[in-house]
């Protein structure tokens, strides 16, 4: 795929400013770190070239300043609330994270369980923990947060949380996902440290929306369409535009808090560093772009997306309507409909003509490569083998799956799986492929192909299975479907 974002640039970038913000105060810093750290694949594809991993590469070259404090918000705990990207349960994330860190070689051994009132499971999940040797850590809801700043930063406020003793330069904080209480842990551990004497700081690292881009560019509009569904917007920030006269972007939430976080620091520390939302961060993102056209593209490409990630939500649950009118009218800010990827409509016409579902997939080179629905394959099916064989330069008219290794998996969905459809899934058609290999050198090919096809878009004329879906996704393909089902029926499986 065509590169717009210089990756390795902004991990020497990022590491830099990050090393500044820590000399600038005096040696120590809290960074409330947001956004996915180890899997940002929203970053990646509307910034072709960013790594999804880049953040955590960035603090590998941090690795011997930096350790870990993880938040989790105790009614997370209670409520098993789960992250709907990869399927896990936010306590099971945390053990996944701190993992992460220390396969990096950070110091990850510390977990703060924020909004503790006794909850019977998060009891329980410090008992775990403090099992495995991770040390944990309780703060407690203030009354008055965040505006009664002298209460807060009391000991009747702060003052009763947990402190987590940290050793290192920098302490990143971060979380399984949405209000964990970052912002609090970092400002309860800078009463800590400035009551015992210690000078430190807090800075905030988002990645979006990227500060020093137009409000209505499309990688910043984008970041609007993927959060539609928390009511949340980019905005221009007041502050900063008062205090130095530029105009920068930010989160409407940053925003409004700032003047209470700004209250806080001052009480903290005498006086607040920051003069603005804009200042509190520290991301580099939009220093790194190399080609912006190419950025744009991706970003209106990633709108669209998001436009049918929400329909088909809405068709399943009934929920969404209000994120999916919001993201209609985001996609006419940044001048794209429905049928911005060529993809869309060839799989339509594909339908037509075949009276049954039917996908299609722009590839790398720009060219698109269609699938039908047939007796043996599903249009998934169809639409990888098809591409699979174009990026491999295998001839269209040549077979790379044999009926040696198509019937016994049909068979056995059929005859002793009792399944109702004896086509094969996506994945299955891989197995096949894979056991075809061994005596064709063309499907061998093909397969090795298969890493070519991460970043391409697919789209399907009806919603696709879950299996589908699972398979193309790990493949790093972008799935997108029309609203509708293939069969008129209450239950869809």
């Amino acid at each position: 795929m065509r590169v717009g974002f210089d990756n390795d640039q902004y991990i020497k970038m990022q590491a830099e400013r990050i090393r500044r913000r820590i000399h600038q105060f005096g040696g120590k810093l809290y960074l409330e770190f947001g956004g996915k750290l180890f899997d940002d694949y929203h970053a990646s594809r509307v910034l072709p070239g960013f790594a999804p991993d880049s953040k955590a590469r960035m603090l590998s070259a941090l690795a011997d300043d930096a350790e870990v404090l993880v938040a989790i918000n105790a009614q997370d705990i209670e409520k098993n609330k789960r992250r709907s990207d990869i399927g896990i349960g936010y306590d099971e994330d945390v053990l996944r994270l701190m993992d992460m860190f220390r396969a990096m070689g950070l110091l990850a051994n510390k977990v703060v369980i924020t909004r503790f009132t006794g909850q019977p499971h998060a009891e329980a999940y410090q008992r775990r923990l403090e099992s495995m040797g991770v040390e944990c850590f309780r703060h407690y809801p203030i009354d008055g947060y965040p505006s009664n700043t002298k209460f807060i930063v009391s000991e009747e406020g702060f003052g009763k949380n947990d402190f987590a003793q940290t050793t290192r330069p920098l302490v990143v904080v971060t979380a399984p996902g949405p209000g964990s209480g970052k912002l609090a842990t970092c400002l309860s551990q800078l009463y800590f440290e400035h009551k015992h004497g210690v000078d430190a700081g807090y800075a905030k690292f988002e990645t979006f929306p990227v500060w020093n881009l137009p409000l209505e560019h499309p990688v910043n509009v984008a970041y609007e369409a993927a959060t539609a569904d928390l009511d949340d917007r980019n905005i221009i920030d007041p502050f900063h535009l008062e205090a130095y006269g530029e105009v920068t972007v930010n989160y409407n939430r940053d925003v409004e808090t700032f003047p209470v976080v700004r209250a806080l620091l001052q009480t903290i520390q005498g006086e607040s560093p920051y003069q603005s939302p804009t200042d509190m961060g520290v991301n580099m993102v939009g220093k790194c772009i190399s080609n912006d056209h190419i950025c744009q593209e991706a970003a209106k490409n990633e709108i669209v997306r998001r436009y049918f990630w929400t329909a088909v939500q809405l068709k399943r649950t009934g929920i969404g309507e209000d994120a999916l009118a919001k993201i209609e009218l985001l996609m006419r800010k940044a001048n794209v409909s429905q049928d911005y990827s060529p993809a869309r409509g060839a799989a339509l016409a594909k339908e037509e003509t075949t009276g049954a579902p039917a996908a299609a997939m722009v590839l790398p080179d720009g060219s698109v490569v269609t699938g039908k629905t047939s007796e043996l394959l599903g249009a998934a099916s169809s639409l990888l083998l098809n591409a699979l064989k174009r990026v491999a330069g295998v001839p269209k008219e040549h077979y790379v799956i044999s009926d040696a290794a198509i019937e016994p998996i049909c068979k056995l969905k059929t005859e002793h799986l009792h399944s109702n459809n004896q086509r094969l899934h996506s994945d299955e058609t891989l197995i096949a492929l894979s056991i075809s290999s061994a005596t064709n050198p063309e499907a061998a090919q093909a397969i090795e192909a298969a890493s070519e096809l991460r970043g391409c878009d697919a789209y399907f004329s009806v919603i696709v299975s879950p299996t589908d879906e699972k398979l193309y996704r790990s493949l790093g393909i972008n799935v997108c479907c029309e609203p509708k089902y293939e069969l008129h029926t209450y239950y869809h499986r």
